[in-house]
């Protein structure tokens, strides 16, 4: 099985926003970047469809260690997707899960793929995690100069 390192950021101006995700996929010496935006969304979507973005990229199942500096896309997927799965999409307090369609997805997709997961804090030591992130704010930028004409 391959072994793919795809490190993923989402970035929003304004909440919501325009906003992007960027995601590099490492494999051996081979790097791949991706990056999509949005006129209207947030940075939640973005970490989110970054993640979804980068395991669709993925052509056969891969052993995958998933970079990121979001407790939301790590614990979501880690902690809390089985509770809402099984509550019928429903939080803890019964109210409907925020991006239920991105989790959905991003489920389907994770079970396609052996996942480890690597937390990283915004910002800090990780050369490729900071390049996304800078990949990821350039297209946001981009976006939001494209709705300014």
């Amino acid at each position: 099985m391959k072994r793919i390192q795809l490190i993923c950021d989402g970035s929003a101006i304004g909440n919501p926003g325009p906003g992007a995700w960027a995601v590099i996929l490492c494999f051996g010496n081979v790097e791949r970047e991706l990056t999509g935006s949005e006129p209207r969304t947030t940075n939640n979507r973005q970490e989110l469809k970054a993640a979804i973005h980068g395991l669709r990229a993925l052509k056969e199942r891969c052993e995958v260690e998933l970079v990121t500096d979001s407790m939301y896309l790590k614990q979501g997927l880690t902690e809390y997707l089985p509770r809402w799965r099984q509550n019928g999409w429903l939080t803890a307090s019964r109210k409907p899960v925020l991006n239920q369609d991105l989790w959905q997805e991003l489920d389907q997709l994770t079970r396609q793929h052996e996942i480890h997961w690597t937390w990283v804090a915004g910002h800090r030591d990780h050369s490729l995690h900071n390049r996304c992130d800078a990949l990821a704010l350039a297209a946001a930028r981009a976006e939001a100069a494209k709705l300014r004409g």
